[in-house]
């Protein structure tokens, strides 16, 4: 049983490389979705039989259970949700690392009284801790108290990141006073709470290791802006990774270590592709984030001028180029759907269009591209920002759906906006520009547009599923 678990391990983590890989594009993404679940499938399959496997009976009902409530969630959780459930998610990944660090603590401290009592260990794990020297011994405690910390620290920052997207904490930059002092002080207690911990072997300097961890998660968040939410999303992954990866060592598993890598490392990239498309250091997000202005911010003089539908149907009659900008607030109307339609009546008048995608677009990376997806618009007319920014001054209309710090203007010439640098979608360009938006607040992030007041914008006020179906009644 050993070689076939070891033989299905390799299997399983070459099928996940090939799932990472492949969903580097739109069409192969399909097919490494397969991979990864049937490398998945054959993961746990291979370790409820394989060696230690003990109340094989019990892992199987509790698979069972967690696979049906998945399923169940996955039914009924929508498109516009799926940040909050990856952020969920991770919670979850680093509720088990602190749940099987403890579990290492204690199996080692039953190990080191069995031996000084001269019985015999029970247990595929203990057998396993009782074969080691002492050297190894700590080298497992520190990865026990690596993967408790790591773990500890992505379950509190993941809850309060989905508390944050799923709009039930306050999406502004809040810090405790002291901010940066409290954070710097608890790394410090937690390093000291590890050598405690080496030196004596106890739980106490653990728990408090623990709890040092979770206030770092919570408060690291919780002084992360709305703006920097897509980052935190990729960070947090980046985190979970690492928490399976730290889990791996301690249980001496080499597909979670392989695995765990994977994601961590992947997270890690995505994280960077995330800040370098904000103009910003990974450093600056973690330890502040969007969510203040650098001093005073510029006034925006002029009014936002409204338009209605048959206004915005007239100048896209008369369009030769018409580029659209989706963001969150499409995601929100469920208005995908209704913005494919219009690309298809518009497409067969034989006008232009195209899709600009900001790298921060949404909460989630790749949210507006599988929301896209989703609704069938072809592949080949959605283009990144580095691909379309300098085709704004030929464009003939801009449709903004629901978008508001990835177009906006102050990024560029507010040198105190919190965005100040951040790239963006130079749609302000264009000839004209519409703004398909609810009312005339200031979105998620909680930072004004200038956009929204600048001559050749008309604001596009309500609903955008209701706003697009009005539209489409005059666009046939």
């Amino acid at each position: 049983m050993i070689g076939f678990t070891s033989a299905a391990y390799v299997v399983a983590a070459i099928l996940f490389i090939l799932s990472l890989g492949g969903l580097s594009g739109q069409e192969s993404a399909k097919r490494a979705v397969w991979y990864g679940i049937v490398g998945m499938g054959l993961a746990v399959f291979a370790t409820l039989i394989g060696p230690g496997s003990g109340m094989w009976w019990l892992s199987i009902i509790l698979v069972a259970l967690g696979g049906l409530i998945g399923m169940q969630l996955a039914r009924k959780v929508q498109m516009t949700q799926m940040p909050e459930l990856v952020a969920a998610m991770h919670s979850l990944v680093g509720l088990a690392a602190v749940f099987v660090g403890f579990n290492a603590d204690l199996t080692i401290g039953l190990v080191e009284a069995a031996k000084a009592a001269g019985s015999a260990v029970d247990g595929q794990f203990a057998l396993l801790v009782a074969k080691k020297s002492v050297a190894e011994i700590n080298i497992l405690k520190i990865e026990a108290a690596l993967g408790i910390w790591i773990g500890a620290v992505t379950f509190t920052g993941s809850v309060v990141a989905y508390g944050k997207l799923a709009g039930k904490v306050t999406s502004a930059a809040t810090k405790l006073p002291g901010g940066h002092v409290l954070n710097a002080t608890a790394v410090t207690l937690s390093v000291a709470a590890l050598i405690w911990y080496m030196a004596s072997g106890e739980m106490l300097p653990l728990i408090v290791l623990t709890v040092m961890a979770l206030f770092i998660g919570y408060h690291l968040i919780m002084g992360i802006g709305g703006a920097d939410m897509p980052v935190v999303v990729s960070m947090l992954n980046s985190y979970s990774g690492w928490a399976a990866a730290a889990i791996g060592f301690s249980l001496g598993n080499d597909l979670l270590i392989v695995v765990g890598a994977l994601v961590g490392s992947s997270g890690a990239i995505l994280s960077y592709i995330m800040c370098k498309a904000m103009n910003r250091s990974f450093v600056s997000v973690i330890l502040g984030g969007f969510g203040g202005p650098a001093g005073e911010q510029a006034e925006i003089d002029g009014e936002q001028i409204a338009i209605d539908a048959d206004g915005v149907a007239s100048a896209l009659e008369d369009a030769d180029s018409v580029v659209i900008v989706p963001g969150y607030g499409m995601a929100v109307a469920q208005a995908q759907q209704n913005v494919a339609e219009l690309t298809r009546r518009l497409r067969g008048k034989g006008k232009n269009v195209r899709f600009a995608i900001h790298p921060v677009a949404g909460r989630l990376p790749g949210h507006m591209n599988v929301l896209l997806a989703e609704a069938k618009v072809p592949y080949d007319i959605v283009l990144e920002m580095d691909e379309i920014n300098d085709d704004f001054p030929d464009t003939d209309v801009v449709i903004v759906i629901g978008s508001n710090d990835i177009v906006n203007p102050a990024a560029q010439e507010d040198p105190n906006s919190p965005i100040a640098g951040m790239p963006v979608l130079e749609v302000w360009k264009a000839k004209q520009v519409f703004v398909s938006k609810r009312g005339q607040g200031t979105g998620y992030s909680g930072i004004e547009n200038p956009l929204f007041y600048k001559e050749n914008t008309r604001m596009f006020y309500g609903d955008a599923k209701k706003s697009l179906d009005d539209l489409l009644t005059r666009i046939q």
